[in-house]
C-alpha cells in the first residue's frame, strides 16, 4: 500500500479518499495526474506532433489535454480506459482547435487516380523527419484518419463513429492517404540511391 502502480494507467492507492471527501465509486483509488504525465505524456506528444506537425502546436495540444483531464478526473471509471480516454481529450482538443481555420476545398486536391500505384511497395525503413514532411503535406482530415488508425489503433468503425463519417468514406479516405504517404516516402528514398 502506499506506492504508485506503475501499469495502473495513472491510479495511484494512497490516494484513496478520506471520509467526507469524494472519490470513485466502490471504494477504487483516485487517479494521479502526475503518474498520468510520466505514464503518458511522450506517447500524447508523438500523437499530437503527427496531427499537428510542429513541435509549438504539439506541446500545447498535450498541455492542453492534461489540463482538461485534470479538470475531468473524476469522469474516469476504469485504469483500463485511461489512455483512450486522454487520446479522445487529445483529438477534441486538435478538432476544436482547427474548425476555427478555414477549411480547403477537397476539389482543389490534384489526383489522378491513372498514377496510383497498384501493387504493395516493400517495407522500407522511413526516416522519422521524412515521416512527419509526408504526414504534414496530407489534407487534414486525412492526417487525423492516418493518425487515429496508426496511433489510437482505432478500427475503420471507430474512427467513422468518432468523427462522424460513413465507414466507406474513412476506408476509403485513409487508402488513399496511405497511397500518398507511399508516393511521397518511397519516391524520395529511391531519388537517394
Amino acid at each position: 500500500m502506499g506506492e504508485t502502480r506503475g501499469t495502473s494507467g495513472g491510479w495511484h492507492e494512497d490516494s484513496a479518499p478520506s471520509s467526507g471527501e469524494s472519490g470513485c465509486p466502490g471504494g477504487q483509488p483516485r487517479l494521479d495526474i502526475a503518474t498520468l504525465v510520466r505514464e503518458h505524456h511522450a506517447e500524447l506528444y508523438r500523437y499530437a506532433y503527427r496531427l499537428t506537425g510542429t513541435v509549438a502546436d504539439a506541446e500545447d495540444l498535450v498541455q492542453q489535454t492534461f489540463l482538461i483531464a485534470q479538470q475531468r478526473l473524476d469522469q474516469v471509471r476504469s485504469a483500463e480506459r485511461v489512455r483512450a480516454w486522454l487520446y479522445t481529450i487529445l483529438r477534441h482538443c486538435f478538432l476544436k482547435d482547427r474548425r476555427k481555420v478555414v477549411p480547403h476545398c477537397a476539389s482543389a486536391l490534384d489526383l489522378n487516380i491513372d498514377e496510383f500505384a497498384s501493387g504493395e511497395a516493400e517495407v522500407a525503413e522511413v526516416d522519422e523527419q521524412q515521416l512527419q514532411e509526408a504526414l504534414g503535406a496530407l489534407p487534414e482530415d486525412a492526417r487525423l484518419i492516418v493518425t487515429m488508425f496508426y496511433f489510437e489503433d482505432a478500427s475503420y468503425k471507430e474512427i467513422a463513429e468518432k468523427l462522424d463519417l460513413k465507414l466507406g468514406t474513412v476506408m476509403s479516405r485513409l487508402a488513399r492517404a496511405k497511397e500518398k504517404l507511399r508516393q511521397r516516402l518511397f519516391r524520395r528514398s529511391s531519388a537517394r540511391r
